[in-house]
């Protein structure tokens, strides 16, 4: 990857009025801009919606196949909550003022199988400052048979991808539980991540130990204690996942590949030729904002705009925030992109999708 850099000519009056009015939504009503008793709320929903099925199935009262695999599926959509509405606050320390706070409920990550420190890098850092920039953005850094931008290289297997998409989005989390921490952990290494002596090996470390812990409690007690056939006990524990990969792939990739946004590609110095803030307004889209009850489920990414423009800001507040966001950016005339459904959003996902594979 090279050293992307944005461009920092220009007054920044746009960025700088942004701020000044979210900040002032905030001083004017005594709020914080962290979570409150309704991320408590939430916490302990979806925390209880992915542990208390697996303690079901852990205590050896369930011996029936239909009642495994409707308990693995049930914490697999908690696991997706825990992913999207405590995990993703917590790392981006916007879940508590309380450093400790976002610390352990963090390593929600690591309880669902991933690991908190990877994706820290993945997510806060490339992903978030390098947004649908090709070898910048890890999100769409993706295998040969997938492609995300159209700066990546094109093959002809690239015209099905429409097609066989659902089934890699629903192996994703998969792929975190088994290789993809480790691959992430020494690409990043080499990227010149985890530079203190001896970082590396407790990252690995750690790595392995909270995957053992899961593994223990997802996977090896449910085969010591439900009286079904291995096969049929393993089958369910990867339909959790199943489940988990497609719900939280499809809520992110919807925000960033879809046709409207764009992929800027770097200059001969590594230069993007727009400041960083009009760069996340050109390559992320909202959706669905007056879905109260859908918006609540996935941890308030469907406002994906005010979440990259305000990472340090919690989930509960972007609903209220948006406004200022979306009339400041009409003002300075700057696209605020949104679709007014989920459903429009995946069906524009999928055109986009069929768009890259062409060309």
């Amino acid at each position: 990857m090279k050293n992307i850099r944005f461009d920092k000519t220009g007054t920044g009056e746009f960025s700088k009025t942004l701020h000044s009015r979210v900040n002032s939504y905030f001083k004017e009503r005594q709020k914080n801009t962290y979570g409150d008793r309704r991320m408590v709320l939430k916490s302990i929903f979806m925390l209880s919606v992915f542990f208390l099925p697996l303690a079901a199935i852990g205590s050896g009262l369930v011996s029936n196949t239909l009642l495994l695999f409707a308990l693995y599926v049930l914490s697999g959509l908690g696991m997706a909550g825990v992913g999207m509405g405590v995990m993703h606050d917590a790392i981006h320390g916007s879940y508590s003022k309380n450093s400790l706070i976002n610390k352990y409920l963090g390593y929600s990550m690591n309880l669902i199988g991933a690991n908190a420190s990877v994706w820290r890098i993945q997510h806060n850092v490339l992903h978030h400052t390098y947004t649908n920039i090709d070898h910048g953005d890890d999100d769409i850094n993706a295998p040969f048979f997938l492609r995300f931008t159209p700066n990546a290289k094109h093959y002809w297997i690239h015209r099905f991808q429409h097609i066989y998409i659902w089934f890699f989005y629903g192996l994703s989390t998969i792929s975190w539980i088994t290789t993809k921490d480790f691959v992430r952990a020494f690409r990043y290494k080499k990227l010149g991540f985890f530079k203190k002596k001896g970082e590396f090996n407790k990252v690995l470390l750690k790595i392995i130990s909270w995957k053992v812990l899961y593994y223990s409690y997802a996977l090896v007690l449910p085969l010591i204690m439900v009286p079904l056939p291995a096969w049929i006990v393993i089958l369910a524990f990867l339909s959790m996942h199943f489940v988990t990969g497609i719900c939280i792939s499809l809520v992110f990739q919807t925000a960033h590949i879809v046709s409207e946004t764009s992929f800027p590609k770097p200059n001969e110095k590594g230069l993007i030729e727009s400041q960083w803030i009009s760069h996340q307004f050109a390559t992320t889209s909202n959706y669905a904002p007056k879905s109260r009850i859908f918006s609540w489920l996935i941890g308030g990414l469907n406002y994906q705009v005010e979440h990259h423009l305000f990472p340090n800001i919690c989930h509960v507040h972007y609903r209220k925030i948006s406004k200022i966001v979306s009339d400041t950016a009409k003002e300075f005339q700057v696209p605020y992109l949104v679709k007014s459904s989920f459903l429009k959003a995946l069906v524009d996902h999928v055109k986009m999708l069929r768009q890259l594979g062409k060309a």
